[in-house]
C-alpha cells in the first residue's frame, strides 16, 4: 500500500513538473497577442529595422508583416508567428522570452553591476536625481527608476550634455516633470535607494541618453535612436 501510494505521489509529481515546463515554453506570439513578450520583439525587431510602428506590445498587422520579413531575411518558415525557431533567431531563449521582464521584476538582483561610482556627481545631488526619478518614474518598478537615473548620469558624463547634474536637470524642456513640476511630488525611500544605486554606477540601460514612453506621442526622431532595453513603461535609447 504504501509503495503504490509513493508510486502516485511520484506520477503526479512528473505531471507536475511537466506542465510547469510545458508552459513555461508556451511562448509562441501570433497576431493577437499582447504583452511583454511582443514588446520585447517589437524592440528587437525595431532595433534591427525591420518595424517601426509604435511599440505598444500589440501583436496587430504592422508587427506581423515585421516578422515576416524577418522570417524571410533569415531562412525561417515565413507564417508571421513567433515560435521557438524565430525566437531563437531574435536572440531569445524561448523558454522565456521576456528576460528584460524578468530582470525588472527582480529589481535588477542577478545583473552585473559595474563598480564605477559617478565623480562627477555629488552626495548633495542624490536629492536633486531622487525628485527627478520620482516625477518620472515614481510608479515604475525598481529597475525602471534606476535606468532613468542612470540616464541623467550618463548625461553628465556625455559632451553631448552639461557636465553637472543640475545641468542636466534644468536643460529646457529635457524632462517632462521638470517642466510641469511633476518632479515636486512625495519621494519615496525606494526611489532614494534608486538614485543612490544609480550613483554608485548601476546602469541597467547599456549607457542610454534618453528615454520616453511608447505609449504616449513622441517624436518620430526619437524612434531613430538605437534602443537598448525597456524596463517598465520606458524604453531606453542612445
Amino acid at each position: 500500500m504504501v509503495i503504490g501510494v509513493l508510486l502516485v505521489t511520484v506520477a503526479l509529481a512528473s505531471v507536475s513538473m511537466f506542465l510547469d515546463i510545458a508552459d513555461a515554453q508556451d511562448k509562441t506570439l501570433y497576431w493577437g497577442s499582447r504583452g511583454d513578450d511582443v514588446i520585447n520583439a517589437q524592440v528587437k525587431l525595431s532595433n534591427w529595422g525591420y518595424y517601426d510602428g509604435i511599440v505598444d506590445g500589440i501583436y496587430g498587422p504592422d508587427t506581423f508583416q515585421a516578422v515576416k520579413n524577418f522570417q524571410a531575411k533569415n531562412g525561417l518558415n515565413v507564417d508571421g508567428v513567433i515560435g521557438q525557431n524565430t525566437w531563437k533567431a531574435l536572440g531569445f531563449n524561448p523558454t522565456y522570452a521576456e528576460a528584460n521582464q524578468n530582470v525588472a521584476q527582480n529589481q535588477g538582483g542577478n545583473q552585473e553591476k559595474k563598480d564605477t561610482s559617478r565623480t562627477n556627481v555629488s552626495r548633495g545631488d542624490e536629492w536633486l536625481l531622487a525628485k527627478v526619478i520620482a516625477g518620472e518614474a515614481e510608479d515604475e518598478p525598481y529597475i525602471g527608476k534606476v535606468a532613468v537615473g542612470a540616464v541623467m548620469l550618463n548625461r553628465v558624463d556625455s559632451p553631448k550634455f552639461p557636465d553637472t547634474l543640475s545641468g542636466v536637470v534644468y536643460q529646457p524642456l529635457a524632462f517632462e516633470s521638470v517642466s510641469n513640476g511633476q518632479y515636486n511630488r512625495a519621494v519615496s525611500d525606494e526611489t532614494v535607494k534608486a538614485a543612490r544605486e544609480a550613483i554608485a554606477g548601476y546602469d541597467p540601460t547599456g549607457g542610454a541618453l534618453f528615454f520616453w514612453n511608447p505609449y504616449k506621442p513622441v517624436s518620430k526622431w526619437i524612434w531613430s535612436r538605437t534602443i537598448t532595453g525597456q524596463f517598465g513603461d520606458h524604453v531606453f535609447g542612445i
